[in-house]
């Protein structure tokens, strides 16, 4: 994905409306995409509570390591496993600075991975919503099952 592709698309179906506040923290989500250090697929994430941003995240490298894009990706299982993925770097950001995230959303511009939905699901996060669905179908029934809403987000240009 390029970075032209990441650019947040402004949605203005009349002239002076406004975005909603979905299309609006997905747009956050975004440009945090923009951060990722790992070329094969750029994923950014924002955790809100009451229209607030509590945390931001993106795919990228462990701290202090070298970005895949600087030295090659380590593959396997045709993914790459070096990068922290943007849902649970949000969700470790959050931690790290002592905000409590129960009960709120997540906006990913992909959906999470399964390891990434146990991690949302366990924090106590209520709504998850997604640009593009990614990959993994089980999170479609367990969502269902654990009370969470998965919602895809549709922005749309102008």
């Amino acid at each position: 994905m390029t970075t032209k592709e990441l650019q947040p698309q402004v949605v203005q179906d009349q002239p002076g409306k406004r975005v909603s506040w979905d299309e609006y923290f997905m747009n956050i989500a975004i440009q945090a995409a923009t951060r990722s250090t790992c070329s094969r697929k750029h994923v950014g994430a924002v955790i809100v509570r009451d229209k607030t941003i509590l945390s931001t995240g993106y795919n990228g490298s462990i701290r202090g390591m070298p970005h895949c894009d600087d030295v090659g990706h380590m593959m396997e299982n045709d993914h790459c496993i070096a990068t922290v993925h943007a849902e649970a770097n949000a969700i470790i950001q959050a931690a790290k600075n002592g905000t409590a995230i129960n009960g709120a959303d997540i906006y990913v511009t992909a959906s999470p991975c399964w390891n990434c939905f146990k991690l949302i699901a366990n924090s106590g996060i209520k709504r998850i919503l997604y640009l593009e669905f990614y990959r993994d179908e089980k999170i479609l029934t367990v969502s269902r099952q654990a009370g969470i809403e998965l919602i895809q987000v549709a922005i749309t240009s102008a």
